[in-house]
């Protein structure tokens, strides 16, 4: 395990970048007012640092209230909203997770120190191999990465306690709720811009509870609306 302050180093820039308050002020400043008060979780958040999985063009951003820019058009998302959806899911130590779309690692991370083994399936080779070196780096172990498309879940290590898709669908897959253990929950967004809404579904249960209204990009290769085929 690496002290937590040295990941600028650890990503070659060359000298230390202490990224202790730009932390503390995102979990003050942003997560906190967003109605996140897992204190469990608020500790995670502040313990790791989001630099490392930043891409170098945007470091400055690493700690913004805002949606970061990675290869083939996708997102890191916010830090606010990836709290308000691990807050919502109530991820245990014992539990098995997936989640639909890697990126650059970082929610991969933080799912890690909730949890007993998380499942992370990434479109894009790139992306995956990034995510591998940073989570390797702060010694997430507990992770399996693989590379595929998971728009419709993961059925090869189905069932899981929790599911969570960083990528938006028009409407929930049935699939993915047939992938929960009778206990297990999902987080998803749903519907179309400017007002999709976050939910969360507990199986068996048809009646999911939403949590906010936001806007993030869709999955690659999810079925939308005649509409939306360009």
């Amino acid at each position: 395990m690496i002290d937590l302050f040295q990941a600028r180093k650890l990503k070659g820039k060359g000298y230390m970048f202490n990224s202790a308050k730009p932390r503390y002020n995102m979990v003050q400043q942003q997560i906190k007012p967003w109605q996140v008060q897992d204190e469990t979780l608020l500790q995670i958040l502040q313990e790791t640092p989001r630099e490392l999985f930043v891409p170098s063009t945007y470091e400055n951003l690493a700690y913004s209230d805002t949606q970061i820019p990675l290869n083939h058009g996708q997102f890191m998302l916010s830090p606010k909203l990836l709290a308000r959806a691990l807050q919502a899911v109530q991820i245990q130590e014992h539990e098995h997770v997936l989640e639909i779309g890697t990126g650059t690692g970082y929610l991969t991370a933080l799912i890690s120190k909730m949890c007993h083994l998380v499942d992370s399936v990434e479109l894009y080779a790139d992306l995956l191999e990034q995510a591998d070196k940073s989570l390797d780096t702060l010694g997430c172990f507990n992770v399996h990465l693989q590379l595929g498309d998971a728009a419709e879940g993961w059925a090869a290590k189905a069932p899981y306690d929790v599911i969570i898709a960083t990528g938006a669908y028009y409407e929930t897959p049935q699939e993915l709720l047939n992938q929960l253990t009778a206990s297990g929950r999902l987080f998803v967004v749903t519907g179309n811009a400017p007002a999709m809404q976050a939910y969360l579904y507990h199986a068996g249960n048809r009646n999911p509870v939403c949590l906010f209204e936001t806007v993030i990009p869709y999955l690659e290769n999810v079925s939308l609306p005649e509409k939306f085929v360009f």
